[in-house]
């Protein structure tokens, strides 16, 4: 699968990795509901962190659709907010 991190970049992850960014994803929407900017910052900075050390960056100049988008680390709880509204699975789909 092709995660997108916003501002960053691709990475290929391979589909067993879906569970472990599930867990890390449930944080980010815990702490978007709770309105905790400190906890969506700490949330958000594990799951990146996650994609990046599971996953192989892809070429700038390889042109891929990605399966996921994700945030920037520097996201805002809005910003959280208007790409999981969207979505009833999160932003990382079971």
């Amino acid at each position: 699968m092709i995660v997108r991190i916003l501002g960053e970049g691709q990475w290929e992850v391979g589909d067993a990795a879906v569970a472990d960014l599930n867990a890390l994803d449930d944080a980010v929407e815990q702490a978007v509901a709770a309105g905790d900017a400190e906890r969506l910052s700490r949330a958000l900075t594990s799951l990146l962190d996650e994609v990046r050390s599971l996953g192989t960056p892809v070429p700038d100049g390889d042109l891929a659709d990605s399966d996921l988008i994700l945030p920037a680390a520097d996201a805002t709880i809005q910003d959280v907010r208007e790409l999981l509204s969207g979505s009833d699975e999160g932003l990382v789909p079971n």
